[in-house]
């Protein structure tokens, strides 16, 4: 998907409205942030206006945990942010934090149906440099759309009493790809170009799974389950569509190199086309996307025992297969 939002765009007063979180966690304290970050999740999702959250970990490249929360509004959001409810949650979560939290406001934009990694820039401008600085980030956009895995451009004027910095979402299909244009001649060309620009902030998100796993809600993306989540419904997924695959390309006798490469490629097609939209992802709903006011301990056993049973089911029926009725060649 590509999406380019016009420098000049106004949002409606209806637009929705994105807050993007950054927190240092403290080492060894990341299990029971996780815990805490949940509660305060559940606590947004009472409000009037969420739309949704999502919970990027650490990375290798990204120091901070990100944390994004969307609302159909920007009072509904400043309702939330600004709340005696958040404000309980954050003293009680002091505990956990290296430093103080960094944060973006942004109003409107667009949720990417694909697992693009996308990359948060924040610019402080000076009014006067305002024309200039927009036709700096009109060229920087240019020359970003030329590298591959581009897939689009939004940029937010600030906030007025919310949100001074201008803000630039950019968007790339892989990590790989965005870290080509990130470390490229041609962006440092740029930003010596910008040099006035230059106090800006620069964060990554990358969902991974994120098209895997696109519930909608009330006709908006959902955000991604839990990684623990995701590894076991895609394992769910993958074993009868790999057994499936094998059982259907055995009669070529390919060698052992060749039909993994081949059965891979294919398997990797048919896990994000069919397997996980229309099978696991419906299977598992309730489980991957439970109601914020469901006790966890309730979705969390009739989940897994929901994984058991399919999984006991698959291997029951492909033992029959391959053992009773019939025998790999």
């Amino acid at each position: 998907m590509t999406t380019q939002k016009h420098p000049d765009a106004t949002p409606g007063t209806d637009a929705a409205a994105t807050v993007i979180i950054g927190r240092r966690v403290r080492p060894g304290m990341e299990r029971a942030y996780e815990q805490w970050q949940d509660g305060v999740n559940a606590a947004a999702a009472r409000y009037a206006g969420y739309l949704g959250a999502e919970v990027s970990p650490a990375t290798e490249v990204q120091a901070d945990w990100v944390i994004v929360y969307r609302f159909d509004s920007v009072a509904h959001l400043q309702a939330w942010m600004n709340s005696a409810t958040r404000q309980s949650l954050l003293d009680a979560g002091e505990k956990y934090f290296d430093g103080p939290a960094t944060q973006q406001v942004i109003s409107g934009g667009t949720q990417p149906t694909d697992p693009l990694v996308t990359v948060v820039v924040t610019h402080r401008i000076a009014p006067q440099h305002v024309d200039d600085f927009l036709e700096w980030q009109q060229r920087m956009s240019q020359e970003e759309s030329k590298f591959e895995g581009f897939r689009g451009t939004e940029l937010f004027r600030p906030i007025e009493g919310i949100q001074d910095e201008w803000t630039t979402l950019y968007r790339y299909d892989n990590a790989e790809h965005l870290d080509a244009w990130l470390t490229s001649a041609k962006r440092r060309g740029m930003l010596a170009e910008g040099a006035k620009f230059d106090d800006f902030k620069l964060r990554k998100i990358d969902n991974s799974f994120g098209s895997w796993f696109a519930f909608e809600e009330n006709g908006r993306e959902a955000p991604p389950p839990s990684e623990t989540k995701t590894a076991i419904a895609v394992w769910v997924g993958l074993y009868p569509t790999v057994v499936l695959l094998t059982l259907a390309l055995s009669p070529l006798q390919w060698p052992l190199w060749l039909g993994l490469l081949v059965g891979n490629l294919l398997s990797s097609f048919i896990m994000s086309f069919f397997t996980m939209p229309y099978y696991v992802n419906r299977l598992l709903k309730r489980w991957l996307r439970p109601a914020p006011d469901e006790p966890r301990t309730k979705t969390n056993r009739i989940g897994l025992g929901i994984v058991a049973a399919v999984t006991v089911f698959w291997a029951v029926v492909f033992y029959l297969i391959t053992r009773v009725f019939w025998t790999l060649p």
